[in-house]
């Protein structure tokens, strides 16, 4: 499990703050207005009003022990560069700034932030989704908490048997496919590659390097998934 920190908490943090929660990840949500810090104080591990600008304030709340801080301050940009700027001072391993225009982002970029992300090319719930599991290729949500997930295959996996990773007990999501690419000769001679879809997997089947996995589950047992 990460520990995030969540700064702003407008329509976009405050999504990213609870879908971050929902996957079982450990979240402190910052903003300076009392009424959003209230709605989220249930459903996070820590909600704090304070002005992300100062530093001080940020690490009397341990915000300066956090994996990733995304700053999704919207309205006031010289608050979220102020915030990325005191964040990566802190040496915060990665903070991630959501930027509204592309000379934001490249300002954002400039003062060091470790990603930028933009909220026309990413949705709050793909980006949970993206830190929560960062191995996950592709995600497609079915009802609220629940998803399909394509999962690169982690090295804990290769060379084992679908029996033996025994998903269902001990993840409690289940494999629905598995893509491989083979490699083969044309007729001319030529090598290339296709692809192949397992969609009745066996339990004798082996994972492979390179396979990936197609995966149905909540996204909390989806977060608790091999990484590597």
């Amino acid at each position: 499990m990460a520990r995030y920190a969540v700064i702003g908490l407008g329509r976009f943090g405050m999504m990213l703050a609870r879908a971050l929660a929902e996957r079982g990840q450990e979240v402190i949500a910052i903003d300076h207005r009392r009424d959003l810090v209230e709605g989220v104080r249930e459903e996070v591990d820590v909600a704090v009003r304070l002005d992300a600008t100062d530093e001080r304030a940020l690490t009397a709340q341990g915000a300066d022990k956090v994996d990733v801080a995304i700053v999704s301050i919207g309205e006031d940009f010289e608050a979220a560069a102020l915030a990325t700027s005191v964040l990566k001072g802190l040496n915060v391993p990665k903070v991630i700034a959501r930027a509204q225009t592309p000379i934001r982002a490249k300002i954002l970029s400039l003062i060091g932030a470790d990603e930028v992300v933009s909220p026309e090319d990413e949705s709050a719930i793909r980006l949970a989704q993206r830190l929560a599991a960062p191995n996950i290729i592709d995600y497609l949500p079915l009802a609220p908490g629940h998803s399909v997930v394509q999962l690169q295959a982690p090295k804990k996996f290769h060379g084992k048997s679908i029996a033996e990773i025994d998903l269902r007990r001990k993840y409690e999501v289940n494999l629905v496919a598995i893509k491989r690419r083979l490699a083969h000769r044309t007729p001319e001679g030529k090598e290339v590659t296709e692809e192949e879809i397992s969609d009745v997997p066996r339990p004798t089947d082996i994972i492979q390097e390179g396979d990936v996995l197609i995966i149905l589950g909540s996204d909390e047992n989806v977060s608790r998934l091999p990484t590597d």
